[in-house]
C-alpha cells in the first residue's frame, strides 16, 4: 500500500455530535491534540490540526424537528458554539468541518462510489435494532435487558441496505498491527482492539433511508450513508481529497479520541475503510481514556458537566489571576491529569490543590525568587557569566524527559517533565544561597544569577505547549520575546547576558482553599447551637524583670529563605528561616505590611529556644521580632548590616 509523506505533521481530533456544547471531558481530546501541535511546531514542523463536528445524524434532525427548529439552523449554532469554546481555550485549530458542508457531502459519495467500484460494498437486505441515540445497528444478542448496551431505547429496522465487506479486512488489519505495535495506543487499548477482532468481524449495514436528512448516496438517492461511515470519511475530506493536493494533509500522523470510539470504529471500521480505497493508514490512533466525576463519565445527560470556561472564569475571580492565565490553569490540570491508559477523576480540590502546588508554589515561587535576587544582587541586568554545569545538566534532563513523554504521546507526563525545572530551581536557590554569595563577595555569585535565569528561561519554554499565555507572560517578566524553538531550551544565549530584567509580579495567586472550604462547612453548622466560649484569661505583662529572665530567651540573627501566605488567615505568613546550620519554619503575624517575596534574602532577629507552637496545622518553631509603627503594622528588627547567621543577639 503507498504511503505518501506528509508535507504537514497532521493531527485529528474526531468530529464531536451535535447534540450538547464541549465540556471538560470532550475538550481533552482537543487540547491533546492543541499541545501536540504547538510541541511539534516548537520541533519546526508545519503542523495541520482538524477538528468539527458531525452533523448528519438522525437523532439531530429528530431533536430540531421537535425543538421546532429547522435542522441546519439548530446545527450550524452548535458548531459555532464548539468553536468559540475551543478559541476560548486557546486552541490554535487550522481547520474545522462540518459534515453539512459541501466539500464532505463531495468526498463522502465519491468515497462511497469508489468503494462500491472496488467490490467491497454490496446490497442486501438488515433487519436488526437501530439505537437512534448513538446511531449504531446491533443484533438481538447485544441487546441488555431490551436496550442497547448504552442503556438506550432501540427500535426494530428492516430495510434493504448496503453493506461494506468489513470481514474480508480481518487477516490485512491484524497483519497491520502487529506490523506497527504503536499503530494503536495505549498497548492495553491495542490488545481489546486485537481481541475484538480476533472474535470474528461482520459485514456492516452502511446506509438507511432518506429521511431529508444526511449525505445521499449517488446513484441511489432513496438512501444516505450511515453517519459513523460518513463521519469517519472527514478527516480525508477536509485534505481536499479526491482533488489533488491531498497529499499535502494526509495520512495523519496522529489522531486523538476517547477510548470509547477507538475500538470499534477508528481502529477497525475505519482503517478498513482505507484499506479498500488503497489509501495510507494514520501512524498513530491514540484513544485516551476519560475523566470522571462522582464514579461516571462526564456527559451533559448525567448532569455531571464542568465547563472549562466557566472554571477558568470561578479561578480567576477566587485567586485574582488575570483569565488568560486562569485559562492556563485549566490546561494545565487537563495536561497533568489527562488519563490516557486509566482514567481518572475531577474534583474541585483536586484542582485547587494542583494550582497552589504547581502553580503557585513551584512555578511562581521559582520564578519570584529568581527575579527578586537578580534585582537585589545584579541591578536587574542578566550577569555576563557562564551557567552552572548542575543547571545545565537538570534543564537537559527535564528536557530529555520531555521528549521521550511526547513521543508516546505522554501529554501528563511532558508537564511532569516540565515543572522538574522550577522544582529543581527552588532547590538550587537553596543550596547555592546567593545571599551568601553575595555577603562573601563571592565570584561565583553571577554564575548562579545567569543559571537561575536560564532554568526560568527554561521553565518558560516547555510549558509554552501547555499554557501559552504563561510562557508569554514569564517571557515579558525576563525582557524577552517567547521561545519558538525547542533548540533554544537550555541554549544559555536564550538568555542574553546584560538583558534588562522586569520587576516580578505573582502569576497565579494561591487560592485560599481553608476559606473554601470553611464556607462549605458554615451552611451546615447554622442549625447547630453554639457552644458558650470560655474567655482565656488577659495576659497582664509585668512592670519588671530579673536579668536572668531576660536572658532565658535565646535571640539569633536568621535569614530568610522562602515565604508565603498560610490559607485562611488574614495576619500570618509561613516563613523559612536559616539560623546558623539549621532551617527551621516561623509563623509570623505580618501579612499586610510585607509581601512574600519582599522578605526573601533579608536577616531578621529570632527568638529560638521558645517551645514549638502549632497555628492554623502549621508548626511554628520560634517567632520573628518586630515594631509596630504608627499604624499598628510590623515593622521587622534587623541588624543595622549584614551578620553571621546564627550569630547571638545580646
Amino acid at each position: 500500500m503507498p504511503q505518501p509523506m506528509s508535507k504537514r505533521y497532521s493531527i485529528t481530533t474526531p468530529i464531536y455530535y451535535v447534540n450538547s456544547v464541549p465540556h471538560i471531558g470532550t475538550g481533552l481530546t482537543t487540547f491533546a491534540s492543541d499541545v501536540t501541535k504547538r510541541y511539534q511546531q516548537m520541533l519546526g514542523k508545519e503542523v495541520w490540526f482538524l477538528t468539527g463536528t458531525d452533523e448528519n445524524g438522525q437523532k439531530v434532525s429528530e431533536t430540531a424537528e421537535a425543538a421546532g427548529r429547522d435542522p441546519m439552523e439548530f446545527v450550524t449554532e452548535i458548531a459555532d458554539t464548539f468553536k468559540e469554546i475551543w478559541r476560548g481555550m486557546d486552541i490554535q485549530f487550522d481547520d474545522f468541518i462540518r459534515t453539512t458542508e459541501p466539500r464532505h457531502i463531495k468526498a463522502a459519495q465519491a468515497f462511497f462510489t469508489k468503494l462500491k467500484e472496488n467490490g467491497h460494498i454490496y446490497a442486501g437486505k438488515y433487519e436488526g435494532w437501530y439505537d437512534v441515540s448513538t446511531e449504531t445497528w446491533y443484533k438481538e444478542a447485544d441487546l441488555v435487558d431490551g436496550k442497547s448496551p448504552d442503556g438506550n431505547e432501540v427500535r426494530w429496522v428492516e430495510e434493504d441496505n448496503w453493506f461494506f465487506k468489513l470481514s474480508a479486512f480481518q487477516d490485512q488489519l491484524l497483519s497491520h498491527i502487529e506490523a506497527n505495535p504503536e499503530f494503536i495506543l495505549p498497548a492495553s487499548r491495542k490488545n481489546e482492539v486485537v481481541s475484538f477482532i480476533n472474535q470474528g468481524l461482520r459485514d456492516v449495514c452502511i446506509s438507511r433511508s432518506n429521511s431529508g436528512w444526511g449525505v445521499p448516496i449517488a446513484g441511489d438517492e432513496d438512501k444516505v450513508i450511515y453517519v459513523w461511515f460518513d463521519a469517519l470519511i472527514n478527516y480525508v475530506a477536509a485534505t481536499g481529497w479526491p482533488d489533488k493536493g491531498w497529499e499535502d494533509f494526509w495520512p495523519a500522523d496522529v489522531q486523538w479520541m476517547g477510548k470509547d470510539i477507538l475500538t470499534r470504529f477508528h481502529a477497525t471500521l475505519w482503517p478498513a475503510m482505507l484499506m479498500g480505497m488503497d489509501l495510507p493508514l494514520p501512524k498513530h490512533l491514540v484513544g485516551h481514556g476519560w475523566l470522571l466525576m462522582g464514579g461516571d463519565k462526564i456527559s451533559k445527560s448525567k448532569g455531571n458537566v464542568v465547563a472549562p470556561l466557566e472554571l477558568a472564569k470561578k479561578y480567576a475571580e477566587e485567586s485574582g489571576a488575570d483569565l488568560p492565565l486562569a485559562i492556563d490553569a485549566v490546561r494545565h490540570y487537563m495536561g497533568a491529569t489527562l488519563p490516557f491508559e486509566n482514567d481518572s477523576t475531577f474534583t474541585q480540590d483536586d484542582f485547587n490543590l494542583r494550582c497552589n502546588v504547581d502553580l503557585a508554589n513551584d512555578l511562581g515561587n521559582a520564578l519570584n525568587r529568581s527575579l527578586t535576587m537578580a534585582h537585589k544582587f545584579a541591578d536587574g541586568v542578566v550577569p555576563d557569566a557562564e551557567p552552572e554545569e548542575s543547571a545545565i545538566k537538570a534543564i537537559q534532563a527535564a528536557k530529555a524527559k520531555y521528549e521521550a513523554a511526547m513521543s508516546g504521546f505522554r501529554i501528563e507526563k511532558a508537564v511532569d517533565a516540565a515543572l522538574d525545572v522550577p522544582r529543581f530551581l527552588n532547590k538550587y536557590v537553596d543550596d547555592r544561597a546567593p545571599w551568601a554569595l553575595a555577603k562573601n563577595s563571592d565570584p561565583a555569585l553571577d554564575s548562579v544569577l545567569r543559571s537561575m535565569l536560564l532554568c526560568l528561561r527554561a521553565a518558560e519554554g516547555m510549558i509554552k505547549p501547555v499554557m501559552p499565555s504563561t510562557a508569554t507572560a514569564i517571557a515579558k517578566q525576563l525582557g524577552l520575546d517567547p521561545i519558538s524553538s525547542w533548540d533554544q531550551i537550555g541554549d544559555p544565549a536564550s538568555m542574553p547576558s546584560g538583558t534588562k530584567l522586569e520587576q516580578p509580579s505573582p502569576l497565579f495567586p494561591r487560592l485560599d482553599i481553608k476559606k473554601q472550604q470553611q464556607n462549605q462547612q458554615k451552611q451546615k453548622k447554622t442549625d447547630k447551637p453554639k457552644k458558650e466560649k470560655k474567655m482565656k484569661p488577659k495576659f497582664e505583662v509585668p512592670a519588671e524583670i530579673e536579668f536572668t529572665d531576660f536572658m532565658k530567651v535565646k535571640l539569633q540573627i536568621g535569614r530568610v529563605l522562602e515565604a508565603e501566605e498560610i490559607e485562611g488567615s488574614k495576619k500570618l505568613l509561613k516563613i523559612q528561616v536559616k539560623v546558623g546550620d539549621e532551617q527551621r519554619q516561623v509563623l509570623a503575624g505580618i501579612k499586610g505590611a510585607y509581601e512574600p517575596m519582599d522578605l526573601i534574602g533579608r536577616q531578621v532577629v529570632v527568638a529560638t529556644n521558645l517551645k514549638t507552637a502549632k497555628l492554623m496545622g502549621h508548626e511554628s518553631q520560634g517567632m520573628i521580632l518586630a515594631a509596630d509603627d504608627a499604624d499598628g503594622s510590623a515593622i521587622l528588627l534587623q541588624p543595622d548590616k549584614e551578620s553571621p547567621e546564627g550569630t547571638s543577639v545580646h
